[in-house]
């Protein structure tokens, strides 16, 4: 019985191996494809949870306050680094949510369309003047996609002078947040700790400026 890759005589087939240094190359490389997919990819994975592990924590110790005007709060149960947001500020210029590094921060998702929205602005324009310093900030950014004179009419016929004015006319916002999980409605509030993670997340309106929230967001500020 002759072996695999020999002739009849015993001896290997004529270019059995280079054949087979093809093939050991080839498995070499896959093996290699692996580690770099895989291996990387779960050092990577790893690091971002770890980093994430503080945000967890909070919204554990915060969990008993969601209750009230925010017991619809979605508290963090695993870790979740926020994509790095980009939109622009009143004046046009490009902003990153890396900008907030180091507060806590309330994104809100809001749209001079959406009925909820429009209610629950004087809420938020509220939180800020309660609360805004340089721990804490409401980051409202509006997706409005057509008339961009609009939400800015909004906000000043409604006297809310205290919010920032950010937008993002293509609403890649709200496509990057649904792209986790966060986003599948408006409006849309993330609760997002100084380094970007998730500690909690709320789908539609809330009011803001309750004393149960107020109590929320100075205990995730450590106040």
């Amino acid at each position: 019985m002759t072996k695999t890759g020999q002739s009849p005589s015993g001896k290997p087939r004529k270019g059995y191996h280079r054949i087979a240094a093809i093939v050991a190359a080839a498995t070499l490389a896959a093996g290699l494809g692996y580690i770099a997919i895989y291996g990387i990819g779960g050092l990577t994975g790893n690091a971002a949870e770890t980093g994430c592990n503080p945000a967890i924590d909070l919204a554990k110790k915060i969990a008993p306050l969601a209750r009230g005007e925010v017991a619809a709060l979605t508290m963090a149960t695993r870790p979740l680094q926020l994509p790095d947001l980009a939109f622009a500020d009143v004046d046009g210029k490009p902003r990153l949510l890396s900008e907030w590094r180091g507060r806590t921060v309330l994104i809100n998702l809001w749209a001079t369309w959406c009925v909820p929205c429009r209610k629950e602005m004087p809420a938020l324009d509220e939180l800020q003047a309660k609360l805004g310093d340089a721990k804490f900030e409401v980051v409202a950014i509006n997706i409005d996609t057509r008339d961009p004179e609009k939400p800015k009419n909004f906000l000043k016929d409604g006297n809310l002078t205290r919010l920032q004015y950010f937008h993002d006319q293509k609403a890649k916002v709200f496509q990057d947040l649904k792209s986790v999980g966060r986003a599948l409605g408006m409006p849309t509030s993330v609760l997002v700790d100084g380094a970007g993670c998730e500690i909690a997340t709320l789908a539609g309106p809330a009011e803001w400026a309750s004393d149960d929230a107020v109590k929320l967001i100075k205990a995730a500020t450590g106040q």
